[in-house]
C-alpha cells in the first residue's frame, strides 16, 4: 500500500511542479496545425479512394 501511495504522490508532483504546461496560445496554434493537416489526410484518402473506384469500374465494366 504504501507503495502506491508514494506512487501517486510522485504523480502529483510530477504533474505539478517538473511538467511544462503549453499556454493558451500555443494550444490553440497546435490545435490549429492538428486540425488543417487532419483535413488534408482526409482529403487525400477521399481523392485516393474515389480514384480506386473510377479504375475498377473502368477496368470491372460496370
Amino acid at each position: 500500500m504504501k507503495k502506491i501511495v508514494a506512487y501517486l504522490k510522485d504523480a502529483y508532483t510530477e504533474l505539478v511542479y517538473k511538467v511544462s504546461w503549453p499556454s493558451r496560445e500555443e494550444l490553440t496554434s497546435s490545435t490549429i496545425i492538428v486540425m488543417i493537416a487532419s483535413l488534408i489526410i482526409a482529403l487525400i484518402v477521399f481523392g485516393l479512394d474515389s480514384l480506386f473506384e473510377w479504375i475498377l469500374k473502368i477496368l470491372y465494366g460496370i
